[in-house]
């Protein structure tokens, strides 16, 4: 795998990703029921999309990668809360199979990019 490559194609995905939940904030939130509502759906947004413009601008950097590790961390978080509540479960649990996917290919790519680099982990993590 090329990891440089494939972090570029997250970049893509991030912006497209976030240009989705930007413009269809209250569609998303009211389907999945999310804590916070539009405005949490919009902010989500805004950070992939910020993620999108740095891994398009630097693709090999894995920190903008564990970056978005951390914010499917955050999604995957808030996506439990809206399972508690929705009466769209099926949505929600397909939202969070979704999120549970691009984080394995986020893990895989940022595992790769560290890696190439020769950076490792601090033990125990």
């Amino acid at each position: 795998m090329n990891a440089k490559s494939a972090s570029w194609g997250l970049g893509l995905f991030s912006l497209a990703l976030g240009a989705a939940e930007l413009f269809a904030a209250r569609h998303i939130a009211d389907r999945l029921s999310v804590p916070g509502g539009a405005t949490t759906v919009k902010a989500y947004g805004m950070r992939e999309v910020v993620a999108g413009v740095g891994l398009v601008q630097a693709p090999a950097h894995s920190a903008r990668v564990w970056n978005r590790v951390v914010g499917d961390m955050l999604d995957l978080g808030t996506l439990a809360v809206a399972a508690r509540r929705s009466s769209q479960r099926k949505a929600v649990w397909g939202a969070i199979g979704f999120v549970a996917v691009a984080t394995a290919l986020d893990l895989i790519v940022a595992r790769s990019l560290d890696k190439s680099t020769g950076k490792t982990l601090p033990v125990g993590a």
